[in-house]
């Protein structure tokens, strides 16, 4: 992948991933699932994850080591289990939410709960943000020793993805800076690409 394209793949996802908060409705209510905004703000992040796993396959074009090219893989690993939650949470729970303010059953939203806390969707939805964490970490730590771009340039965009789970337990302004950490963190790191001799 072209040092440039990389570039522009870190630098748009970090930029979603702010987009994500500062968009999505701050409420979990029906009001808020059936949203366009809702809907928007998920999309956002979706995107954010496969522009992340793009990036960081480009950034071991770049490096051309085993630890960035382990680091790409846990990273698709971890897209790959975190989408489908996204997906569902974006779509399944809009759909189910316009039904119940439409018919005027609130009790409807009980299966979006079902849903959020399903053993197993939740428990994929987890690991895969746990590798996520694991997979932007083994970038850091490969960016830091590469030589080839500033030894720190990968380190917060890493350090949001380790708080990506947390984050979730905070109150919402928290969140919308958790956004502003991983695009900072995102811009940073497709800077030093871009400016990289390969470039």
């Amino acid at each position: 992948m072209n040092p440039r394209l990389t570039s522009l793949a870190l630098a748009a996802g970090g930029v979603l991933f702010l987009v994500y908060p500062a968009v999505r409705p701050s409420g979990d209510d029906a009001a808020a699932m059936a949203s366009t905004a809702w809907i928007t703000g998920h999309l956002a992040a979706m995107i954010g994850f496969i522009l992340l796993a793009l990036g960081l396959l480009g950034l071991h074009g770049l490096l051309g080591d085993r630890l960035s090219l382990r680091a790409a893989v846990v990273t698709w690993i971890g897209a790959g289990l975190t989408l489908p939650y996204y997906g569902a949470e974006d779509f399944g729970l809009s759909v189910i939410a316009r039904r119940s303010l439409r018919d005027d059953a609130p009790a409807l939203m009980e299966l979006a709960q079902e849903f959020r806390y399903g053993p197993v969707a939740v428990s994929m939805f987890a690991a895969g943000l746990v590798l996520l964490g694991v997979g932007t970490v083994m970038a850091a730590v490969a960016v830091g020793r590469s030589g080839v771009l500033p030894a720190w340039s990968a380190a917060p965009l890493a350090l949001g993805f380790v708080l990506f789970v947390p984050q979730f337990f905070g109150p919402y302004p928290l969140r919308i800076a958790h956004g502003a950490l991983i695009a900072a963190g995102g811009l940073w790191l497709a800077y030093g690409v871009w400016r990289s001799r390969a470039a």
